[in-house]
């Protein structure tokens, strides 16, 4: 063995000495960073500002080691704080679930880069989401005929597109029936805390819950006229907003998340331990839909309860028409109902509205029957594509062929879960959870026919809730149908 000099052993000891105080340095340079960059953003933004700021950035570095994680942190992000937008102005002003679907997305995108995935896991039912995805983009090119796209409007036809690719993401990546089953879990955990803030702050004084909400505004939330009343008027009564700003759109929320918890009230193995903590979350949630007093919602529940129970739980049909009897005649109920009749009667100021829109919808459907309008502006100046029916605003912007597309795309959805039912319904580690997407599903479908914040851009939260709902229906449906095939495959043949 050669023998190293003092001269050669004295340099190696200098170059490791350089480098232990180059890396001091370094380090000391940038604590020496953050701590200015902490210390001006307490000056100019203040405490709170600040903590939710570290808090954010650690969460964020977190999210971006582990799928799951960004995929609960974007659910998280959509669920509770569904407006909030980044508190400082960098010119676009990206929202919280820009930055959680884009640290989602990105986690998974950097998967295949890594060579951590080799495969992706579709359906056919995924081809028909493909080319509707397809004609969205074809149609909002057409519609720049009738003005050039702003900025928002670029970003939240963005961001459609991203939460359409949930549909490709989710499935891909949900190959295993516990994953799907935490997912209700997580999704139950959400719901039900949603629930619970808009049934606190319905309870709270006005003025009260009107300032707890205008401290949202930081991250921009509007920063005063939040409570909402039943057809603007105090006297008829509040209505329940949560965090959700809207009451329709908290009530079609909760609607949905509803129908997915309620299979799990009665499954064989639910997802909860203790059913009884199934049916909390079930009647919070449930109630928060008939205080936030969106008629759709309640309506579009009812009828997938309904579903629930002739396609697996018959028996319980006698106590949904004991509980509409009592819902019928219970004075408590009584102004709720009334409210139900008066729509379908035509009766009352909100429903006159929705005909009226409806009226001119129709008009501006046979004028721009094909390609729709678009997005990006209107033909003439008294035209308007905005229409409380999803279905009708969709035919006024992407055209009666866009909405052909979207109903064959949900019509693979139901057929491919109708296919995978026929095991599901004996599995019953899966049969609840199956059951649940896919009415959940179904109640955004029949609550979309009185509002459209599952399609206009500016409800971003709502058409990403939409397209997981979708996603989780499909992945469901795919798990069933490879674990029938596989037990199938591992069946000795009789000889």
């Amino acid at each position: 063995m050669i023998r190293e000099s003092s001269a050669v052993i004295a340099v190696k000891n200098w170059f490791a000495q350089l480098d232990e105080r180059m890396t001091a340095i370094i380090v000391g340079l940038l604590i020496g960073v953050i701590g200015g960059i902490i210390g001006l953003t307490l000056v100019l933004l203040g405490p709170t500002i600040t903590l939710a700021a570290l808090i954010g950035i650690s969460a964020g570095l977190y999210v971006l080691t582990d799928e799951r994680a960004a995929l609960y942190g974007t659910l998280a992000t959509m669920l509770l704080l569904p407006f909030g937008t980044f508190p400082i102005k960098i010119g676009i002003t990206p929202t919280l679930l820009d930055l959680a679907l884009a640290a989602f997305v990105g986690v998974y995108l950097l998967q295949w880069v890594t060579g951590q995935r080799q495969s992706l896991q579709l359906t056919v039912v995924h081809i028909p989401i493909l080319l509707y995805a397809m004609w969205l983009v074809f149609a909002f090119m057409m519609g720049m005929r009738y003005g050039s796209p702003a900025s928002n409007i670029l970003r939240q036809f963005a961001e459609t597109l991203l939460s359409i690719s949930l549909a490709f993401i989710l499935v891909d990546l949900l190959r295993d029936p516990k994953t799907l089953r935490r997912l209700v879990l997580v999704i139950m955990l959400l719901i039900g805390s949603q629930a619970m803030i808009a049934i606190i702050l319905y309870g709270l004084p006005d003025t009260l819950a009107e300032r707890i909400l205008v401290r949202l505004s930081r991250i921009g939330y509007p920063n005063g006229g939040v409570i909402r009343y039943i057809e603007s008027n105090p006297e008829l009564g509040e209505r329940a907003i949560g965090t959700w700003v809207d009451p329709n759109t908290l009530g079609g929320l909760l609607a949905v998340g509803a129908a997915m918890i309620a299979p799990q009230i009665f499954a064989a193995k639910p997802v909860v331990r203790y059913r009884w903590l199934s049916f909390l979350f079930f009647g919070i949630t449930t109630l928060g839909v008939v205080l936030s007093s969106s008629r759709s919602s309640f309506l579009a529940l009812s009828g997938g309860l309904f579903v629930i129970a002739v396609l697996r739980y018959r028996r319980f049909l006698p106590l949904l028409g004991i509980a509409g009897i009592f819902a019928l005649f219970l004075p408590q109920t009584q102004g709720y109902i009334g409210r139900i009749l008066e729509a379908f009667q035509g009766a009352d100021l909100a429903t006159q509205m929705r005909i009226g829109e409806w009226t001119d919808s129709l008009n501006l459907i046979r004028n721009y029957p094909i390609f729709g309008i678009g997005f990006t502006g209107t033909p003439t100046n008294d035209v308007y594509a905005d229409v409380a029916n999803m279905y009708l605003i969709m035919a006024n912007q992407i055209g009666v062929t866009g909405v052909l597309f979207f109903l064959v795309a949900m019509t693979s959805v139901f057929w491919y879960g109708w296919q995978a039912w026929q095991y599901a319904r004996k599995d019953k580690e899966l049969d609840s959870i199956h059951l649940g997407y896919h009415i959940a599903l179904l109640v955004a479908l029949v609550n979309a026919i009185a509002d459209l914040y599952f399609f206009r851009l500016d409800f971003q939260s709502s058409i990403t809730w939409f397209w997981i709902i979708v996603a989780l229906a499909i992945a469901s449906s795919r798990l069933v149908l490879k674990r029938a095939k596989s037990s199938v495959e591992e069946t000795p043949a009789i000889e």
